[in-house]
This record gives C-alpha cells, structure tokens and sequence, in this order.
C-alpha cells in the first residue's frame, strides 16, 4: 500500500464542512468519490482536522492508503478532472507509511477576515464576516496579547467535541487592516473547536467597547465559555496551511 499526501484548497460555502455527514455533502466525501472514479478503488481520506460547514482551506492536508500504479504526482490532476470547481489538489505526493495527517501535524496557521463597513459587499459575503460596527483596531491588538503562549482555552472552546485537554499554545495573533478588510492571522500547536471563530468574535467585541481590552485576561482565567464573545461566521475562516 502506498501512503499519498494532498495538499486541498477548497471554498466551503457548498458543504457541511470536511469530515462526512448525513445532513448534507461534505469535502471528504467528494474528494474519495473522485478517486474512486480515478482508481476504482474506496479510500478513507484523513484530514488535518475537521473544518465546519462554509469554513474554506488554502493548504488542508490529507493522506490515504492505495495500490495504484499511476504516479503520485499525477494523481493531483487526475483527481482534480473529477473535482467540483470549488475543491483543487493542490500537490500530490507519496509519503512515509507513518505519515498521518492529522497526527504528524505540528500546528496551524488560520486566518480571519472582516469586512468593516456599514454597507454588505457581494463580493466577500462568503469570505469575511460583515461587521457593521467600527472597530478600534489598536484595542484589538493589545487584547490578543494576552492569548499569546500556552494556556487554557477552555473560555474559547464550543462545546461539541471530546478532547484530552483544553490546553494550547498560540504562537503569534496579527491583525492587520488594509482598507475595509481587516484580517486576522493565528498560528499555534492547535486549536480546539471553534477557538479562532470564538477569540475573533471576542477581538470584535473588543473593537466595538463590549469588552474592555484587560477583561480578556480574565476570560482566559474564567475558562467558562459564558465570559467570552460571540462565535464569528464561519464564512471568514480559512486553514491556510499545516505544519510538520
């Protein structure tokens, strides 16, 4: 059996996220189905991680195990001939038989982005979170301050997902305003469910004078999910690449 590595963009709006579901169609389920039409054989794709329903990627990772004879690096466009045009291989690559996606990984880098104008725009309603509001970008990035290092996110974790520890280590948070859009970068070792969507919607609240800049420490001590800001859309997050 050979162990293949894809590198997967794709624009979530369509699906009910990565991992598959009854509720609807979702990124895995398509891209096995265009390998099977490929190899006519049924694979099980391990992703990186689960991204929810109109979350987008730029560098998702998955492997899965196969005996083909085609060369790993044309099966990206192979597969790509039976993909939708809102899911792309990027890159296709055979790997070591340890490699697993999601374990191997070493962390990841999302990104966030906001509209900050009065007026909704056609052209990033499915990319950015619309916030009418202004918001005090200088606020915001004092604010994130206090997440950055190791420490228990419980406060910003959604409930829905079993996992051994709430602990996680953020690397860095900029956040940077290039006209109307401003946009939000997270790096760390991991991050639990819905923690970017949740410390976002905490920076916005933040910017808009619900959450005074110091009282993000003390949601951070609180590790109750009550204390911290709404959950932002999720049409303004992407997975923009994996570590390993």
């Amino acid at each position: 059996m050979r162990n293949i590595k894809l590198i997967i963009e794709y624009d979530g709006t369509n699906y009910v996220g990565w991992q598959k579901q009854k509720n609807g169609l979702s990124i895995s389920e398509v891209i096995e189905d265009a390998i099977f039409k490929i190899t006519k054989q049924s694979v099980n794709l391990i992703g990186s991680g689960r991204t929810d329903a109109g979350v987008h990627a730029r560098g998702q990772v998955a492997n899965f195990l196969i005996e083909t004879k085609i060369p790993a690096d044309k099966l990206k466009d192979a597969i790509n001939s039976k993909l939708p045009s809102d899911i792309s291989i990027i890159s296709s690559e055979e790997v070591d038989e340890s490699f697993h996606a999601r374990y191997s990984s070493k962390g990841k880098w999302y990104s966030y982005t906001i509209l900050n104008r009065v007026e909704p725009s056609p052209f990033y309603n499915k990319y950015a979170a619309h916030i009418k509001y202004k918001l005090d970008l200088d606020k915001m990035i004092k604010a994130s301050k206090y997440l950055i290092g190791q420490h228990d996110f419980a406060a910003f974790k959604s409930e829905g997902s079993s996992v051994k520890t709430t602990v996680r280590t953020i690397y860095k948070i900029d956040i940077n305003k290039d006209g109307d859009i401003i946009r939000l970068d997270f790096e760390g070792d991991g991050f639990l469910y819905n923690m970017v969507r949740i410390i976002t919607g905490t920076l916005i609240d933040v910017g808009r004078g619900k959450i005074q800049t110091e009282d993000v420490q003390k949601i951070l001590n609180s590790k109750d999910r009550r204390n911290a800001g709404f959950t932002a859309p999720a049409c303004g997050l992407c997975l923009e690449k994996v570590y390993y």
